[in-house]
């Protein structure tokens, strides 16, 4: 099974930027799903805030991908003003995800994408030496810095975008 998930053509785009920016990740197959971020971080047996969720919205129509902590939620009050955009803030459905990012909901990465989109990361991420992200499958992820994920998007990090939800 792990050949063959390294091989569909979603994980590949993500292995190819990562090999093309110069990073040493590497695409991990997990054999259970990170479809979502608590998954993510059973799987990996690591705090849930080290996983990396990449979330699409769009903005007075145009898409964008907020980078998350999984322990956090993500301000979409905030988000505009971030990204330097005005706008109203909506979020993406899966068709839209898919069309723009080229993945499906569960394994959306935040490289590799089909169409250039703004990126802001949540600065909380840098509480953790090294997150993961999803790499295009529900089953496959890639364990990077907060650093070296900003330099990979060429996104801002902002300590705006998430809270802490309340219990």
């Amino acid at each position: 099974m792990t050949e063959e998930l390294l091989n569909r053509p979603a994980v590949k785009r993500v292995t190819e930027c990562l090999v093309a920016a110069g990073s040493a990740a590497k695409v991990i197959v997990l054999s259970d799903t990170a479809r979502t971020a608590q998954d993510a971080a059973s799987s990996l047996n690591c705090e849930l805030g080290a996983i990396v969720k990449s979330l699409v919205f769009a903005i007075g129509g145009q898409p964008v991908m907020a980078l998350v902590a999984g322990d956090r939620q993500c301000n979409t009050k905030a988000l505009p003003a971030a990204l330097g955009m005005t706008g109203k803030v909506r979020r993406a459905d899966a068709d839209v995800v898919r069309e723009i990012t080229g993945f499906s909901i569960g394994g959306v990465a935040p490289v590799g994408h089909l169409n250039d989109i703004p990126l802001v990361i949540d600065q909380s991420l840098e509480r953790f030496e090294v997150v993961y992200a999803a790499a295009g499958h529900p089953h496959c992820v890639f364990a990077t810095s907060p650093k070296e994920l900003s330099t990979l998007t060429g996104a801002d990090i902002s300590s705006q975008i998430a809270f802490e939800p309340s219990s």
